[in-house]
């Protein structure tokens, strides 16, 4: 494995650390440290695996002083759930990265897909241009449990929908085709109003670079229902702040 190999899988480690911890610096830090790793000692298996596992690694070590409340999720079943929907690893591969033997990780992985369904709601505003994805979003989103508040195609509907329901949560499609620009209005909307976002993009590296300020929530279209469950669950509670 090369260096080239190591830094094409950079996003997809940034997209697992971020959604992990709920933040880019908290996320970026993470992939940092094992990049140093790594890079140090190049390894012989596959690079998104070995820096899934070492993101997960380092995690683990900070995060064993920040307790779980009660109800919520677990640090494993978080990191199962994103693994296995976000970044598409099959639970057999998932296991090992997180440290659990095959059994451990399928039971904590099927309780955890259980008490997604019972997570806190929330109002959201869905920002996507295309009317048919727009109602599969809308549809999976009330069947996550939340509350569609709005459907925005463009730059001006968005804002103008946020700062009359002020959502709990903002899906948005970064091309809005002549609507504009999805990140565009979500900067707009956070110039009044502060909420947990999760982009919606068919290219997530191009969010992932490193080089700026970029979101902490990516879903890559298309995405599956439990992708989608997930990521608002992580979104809403904010995921596992280390900082």
């Amino acid at each position: 494995m090369s260096r080239e190999d190591i830094l094409r899988a950079l996003p997809y480690a940034r997209r697992y650390a971020r959604a992990l911890t709920g933040s880019q610096p908290g996320g970026d830090a993470l992939v940092a440290e094992g990049l140093r790793e790594m890079l140090g000692d190049v390894p012989a298996v596959d690079p998104r695996r070995a820096l899934y596992e070492r993101v997960t690694r380092g995690f683990d070590a900070l995060a064993t002083s920040r307790p779980v409340p009660s109800g919520s999720l677990s640090h494993k079943q978080r990191q199962m759930l994103l693994l296995t929907a976000l970044e598409e690893v099959p639970v057999a591969d998932a296991g090992p990265i997180v440290g659990l033997e095959r059994e451990a990780a399928a039971a904590q992985l099927g309780d955890a897909r259980e008490r997604l369904r019972t997570a806190a709601a929330t109002d959201v505003l869905i920002i996507e241009d295309e009317l048919i994805i727009a109602m599969d979003i809308e549809e999976l989103v009330r069947g996550c449990g939340h509350r569609v508040v709005g459907v925005a195609g463009n730059e001006e509907d968005a804002v103008a929908i946020a700062r009359r329901t002020r959502p709990g949560l903002i899906l948005a499609d970064i091309n809005l085709g002549r609507g504009g620009d999805g990140s565009s209005a979500v900067a707009r909307i956070m110039l009044h109003h502060r909420a947990p976002v999760i982009f919606v993009t068919a290219y997530p590296e191009r969010l992932l670079t490193g080089e700026a300020l970029e979101p902490a929530f990516v879903i890559t279209k298309p995405f599956e229902p439990m992708a989608l469950a997930i990521a608002t669950y992580q979104a809403v509670t904010g995921g596992v702040r280390l900082d």
